[in-house]
């Protein structure tokens, strides 16, 4: 398992992984050439799951288990730390397996304040987990919240991917009901439909991640590691994110995170006014936390600054206001 995170890590880092369009560029900001607003006071902060962040923005699940995994945490950390934003772990599920790795993920002594989401599969419910693994996973890292991925097409592609997702929704409730924490239902970048968000709210998920189509493709990455052509086939396969977004903002009483190809400050703002509360991004911060806390710093830096020049061209003096805002869409 470690060896193939650690081909997912070079895969990602030396390849083209990136299909198809998030379908946010047939949305569109109406300018306001005089916002009547003082730039310096825009506000990019907000609260979620009882949290304040200077900005709507997660750093999304990537990696784990491996050491070079551990260096990209720790500098993720700290970045998070510094400037006040969300964070996940990569999938835990080797760590419950083998404690010699826990340490990889354990990032509460460099970020004790940070919003932190632990991150397991749903599928390991079909594969010998229960309550027990999925609450020592949130222990493992004092998280604030449990995401649970959903990730089908990933596992069919998979050399030794599980695939057996029968009578799966059950036990996702009982993990909803039992966990100490909320569980949040996510993607891995081929989007959650209404449909599927209607079935999840049912059973008491109240926090959905859509990771829609447009961004980093795990079908592409599994096709990668098989040297088969199975990705190619499936390049196009999913809901884009804004169209999964747009969906799932229909129903009332859900959270939204708004994550897949999401790769700028306009982008994050176009998310927020579509029905996110959270935005999140994973392969944009890739490189930089390979190299240093620093430089995951400057790139949390540029995206709020881009995301407080789209908030002044619209008009919006802070987040709850740029939750309101029209976009115009283009006709297909």
């Amino acid at each position: 398992m470690q060896k193939r995170k650690s081909e997912h890590l070079q895969i990602c880092l030396k390849n083209s992984v990136e299909v198809g369009t998030t379908g946010f560029e047939n949305f569109h900001f109406i300018h306001n050439a005089l916002p009547e607003i003082d730039f310096g006071k825009i506000d990019t902060s907000t609260e979620f799951l009882g949290k304040k962040l200077s900005a709507p923005i997660l750093i999304s699940s990537m990696t784990g288990s491996t050491a070079q995994g551990g260096i990209i945490n720790r500098n993720l950390a700290t970045a998070t730390q510094s400037r006040k934003i969300a964070m996940a772990v990569g999938s835990q599920r080797i760590a419950i397996k083998n404690s010699l790795v826990t340490s990889v993920f354990q990032i509460r002594n460099i970020a004790p304040d940070i919003l932190l989401f632990a991150n397991l599969g749903a599928v390991q419910l079909n594969y010998g987990f229960g309550i027990k693994e999925y609450q020592k996973a949130i222990d493992m890292i004092k998280a604030d919240a449990l995401i649970l991925h959903l990730n089908p097409l990933q596992e069919a592609i998979q050399p030794e991917g599980d695939t057996n997702f029968e009578n799966l929704l059950p036990k996702i409730e009982k993990l909803v009901k039992e966990l100490s924490v909320p569980v949040i239902v996510k993607e891995v970048g081929f989007g959650i439909s209404e449909k599927v968000a209607q079935r999840l709210y049912s059973i008491g998920v109240r926090i959905i991640d859509v990771a829609g189509r447009g961004g980093t493709n795990w079908a592409i990455i599994e096709s990668f590691r098989a040297q088969n052509n199975l990705g190619l086939v499936f390049k196009d396969w999913g809901i884009p994110t804004a169209e999964a977004i747009d969906q799932c903002h229909k129903i009332k009483g859900l959270k939204i995170i708004g994550s897949g190809g999401i790769r700028n400050g306009v982008e994050i703002a176009k998310a927020i006014a579509l029905g996110s509360d959270l935005v999140g991004l994973a392969l944009p911060f890739l490189e930089p936390a390979n190299h240093s806390k620093e430089a995951v710093e400057e790139k949390i830096n540029q995206l709020i600054r881009e995301l407080k020049i789209a908030m002044f061209c619209s008009g919006v003096r802070n987040i709850e206001e740029l939750k309101n805002i029209q976009l115009i869409q283009s006709k297909k």
